[in-house]
């Protein structure tokens, strides 16, 4: 049985989606202002780290963690951006996205701690297509996985390290993230 895809926002999509408010606004800042310390603890600090944000939701969502991550320590952690279009699995089932652009911080991947955001955690098909896309970009010391949500029923035996909201949720439900800076609306819903 194949999942609906969470990444990719029809066009038609109200900007506000119908059904059940999970996080709003203030959840959302204060889910990243959580994962952005985790990940310096985890890292013991700043040094060597990349965020490297999945498009189109993921690439905002690294930003957003990058501002606070300098907010704490005071270094600017590089952030770029991993196109994985054509590395999915499920192309043949799934009409393909424009590609986006893969931006890749000035310094590379190449022993570096690598941090992949995205939006929604879900059969973990996406995080798999990340990592054959960075095999062609170098290769980190580390890899790690942030996310806003994870709402379960992986098909893939991948976690994320960072965790803003564990969502769970049915196969027939459908996780909506919007982000001012992609939709002209904040929060994420479940219907």
């Amino acid at each position: 049985m194949s999942a609906p895809p969470h990444e990719a926002a029809e066009p038609a999509e109200p900007a506000v989606p119908d059904g059940r408010v999970v996080l709003d606004t203030g959840d959302i800042a204060r889910a990243l202002t959580r994962i952005a310390h985790e990940i310096l603890e985890r890292n013991k600090g700043a040094g060597d780290l990349v965020l490297l944000g999945i498009p189109s939701r993921g690439v905002p969502l690294a930003r957003r963690i990058a501002a606070r991550i300098q907010d704490v320590e005071g270094v600017a952690v590089p952030v770029g951006a991993l196109d994985i279009t054509m590395y999915r699995d499920d192309l043949r089932r799934h009409p393909a996205r424009s590609p986006q652009p893969t931006e890749v911080p000035p310094g590379g991947v190449d022993g570096k701690t690598v941090v992949l955001v995205d939006d929604v955690l879900y059969s973990g098909r996406t995080v798999r297509a990340a990592l054959d896309a960075m095999n062609d970009l170098g290769r980190p010391d580390v890899v790690r996985l942030a996310v806003l949500v994870d709402r379960g029923h992986r098909e893939l035996p991948i976690r994320a390290d960072h965790v803003g909201k564990n969502l769970p949720s049915a196969r027939t439900e459908r996780v909506m993230v919007r982000l001012d800076e992609t939709d002209d609306a904040e929060g994420v819903w479940i219907r």
